[in-house]
């Protein structure tokens, strides 16, 4: 799991006034680089998007992810219902929270999510044991990071053109489809 963050051009952002405006159900939110929007995107161990979401740049990524793993849907070779529980999660420090570990727990997905330092400090303060990260599974996470790139060569998505957000999901779905395509 990863966001991505690109920002909106002029014709997203739109004319209006400029201090305290807020777009609602646009998903443009402010945040370090300016007006941006995030994608928030689960993919497999090759490289292939299975699901994302559209939100704001201000938007925290530990919000997404419960909404993300709900959209995953692999479908079967023969007949039967598609799967929708990965094996294992690897996510960044982003990911990391409580309620997250307790969702993939609850639904046995293994997570290879490192904890944030002051998760750590926390932890040795209150004499708890640390989590075990399994590291080889961490290191093959740049996997979506080369997703990533392979999103980021659409222009349209690396910079924000479209002013309304269903049609900015819709160049996101279709760039996640081509890279299906062999």
């Amino acid at each position: 799991m990863r966001r991505f963050h690109d920002r909106a051009g002029p014709p997203a952002r739109g004319r209006g006034p400029k201090r305290g405006q807020s777009w609602p159900g646009e998903a443009i939110g402010r945040s370090r680089g300016g007006l941006t929007t995030k994608i928030h995107l689960a993919c497999d161990g090759q490289g292939r998007p299975l699901a994302f979401t559209v939100t704001a740049g201000n938007v925290n990524d530990c919000t997404q992810f419960e909404q993300v793993m709900a959209r995953i849907r692999v479908g079967r070779r023969g007949p039967g219902r598609p799967r929708t529980r990965p094996a294992q999660v690897a996510a960044d420090k982003g990911y990391s929270s409580t309620k997250i570990r307790a969702y993939l727990r609850r639904r046995g997905i293994k997570a290879a999510i490192p904890e944030r330092i002051d998760q750590i400090n926390g932890r040795i303060r209150r004499g708890e044991s640390l989590c075990r990260l399994d590291r080889a599974a961490y290191r093959r996470r740049n996997v979506v990071e080369r997703c990533f790139n392979k999103l980021k060569h659409n222009k349209a998505l690396a910079t924000r053109y479209d002013k309304r957000a269903r049609h900015y999901q819709a160049m996101v779905t279709i760039a996640c489809l081509r890279l299906w395509l062999p």
